[in-house]
């Protein structure tokens, strides 16, 4: 966990964060994970592929992988050519095949097969940052934490919730703000607010449910 922060955010901030996280919630109600899975394995494996890629083309790619490799010892055998071949439309197919091969040995040999709920335990394993193993933890376990992601990172900077770049200050400023047992969800709730409305070059701020508290200094006019 990074370290938290000793001063408590100021009681103005912690106002807007609360206006923003209960309007968010009422926004995007179902804040399930887009990636399909039906074990953590699965959804491990997705979240890996999903680096620098949609979750839309990570569906359409572990339909095929896990038919073929379904269990960690399967993908620990597993060619890594047919590795790269099935997983190359996620893009960096060459990395992330030695990843998810090289994931699912440890696995194995670590952990008995399987994927461990401990945010330490999953940073070891290759190819797996604390993004990924905070959604693991949230999705697969229902252990809260913060998924700092592009959307999370831009559109927490724009709110004024983290003035960071570097995820793991994002992380800890948004852990000092939102409800730990909401640490998943808000950040799931950001993602997709962040991918419909507060684009990267050109955010929807007309239509944005959020327009009243947010600070942002180049807002798109209405």
């Amino acid at each position: 966990m990074p370290a938290a922060t000793n001063a408590k955010p100021p009681r103005d901030l912690r106002r807007r964060a609360d206006r923003i996280r209960r309007t968010l919630n009422v926004a995007y109600t179902d804040v399930n994970t887009p990636l399909r899975h039906r074990n953590a394995f699965e959804l491990l494996v997705a979240t890996i592929l999903s680096a620098q890629c949609t979750d839309r083309q990570v569906n359409r790619v572990t339909a095929a992988l896990f038919a073929r490799f379904p269990t960690p010892a399967a993908m620990a055998e597993a060619p890594l050519e047919e590795l790269e071949t099935l997983i190359r439309p996620t893009g960096f197919f060459h990395n992330k095949a030695r990843n998810l091969r090289g994931c699912a040995r440890r696995l194995l040999d670590a952990h008995g097969g399987e994927v461990p709920p401990s945010l330490d335990h999953l940073t070891r394993l290759p190819g797996v940052g604390r993004k990924t193993a905070n959604v693991v933890l949230g999705a697969a376990f229902g252990i809260p934490g913060i998924v700092v992601d592009t959307h999370v990172a831009r559109v927490s900077r724009r709110l004024g919730l983290t003035t960071h770049q570097d995820p793991v200050r994002i992380e800890s400023d948004l852990m000092a703000l939102v409800p730990r047992r909401e640490w998943s969800d808000f950040c799931l709730r950001l993602i997709f607010f962040g991918r419909e409305t507060c684009h990267a070059r050109r955010p929807a701020c007309p239509r944005c449910p959020i327009r009243g508290w947010c600070p942002f200094p180049e807002k798109t006019p209405g």
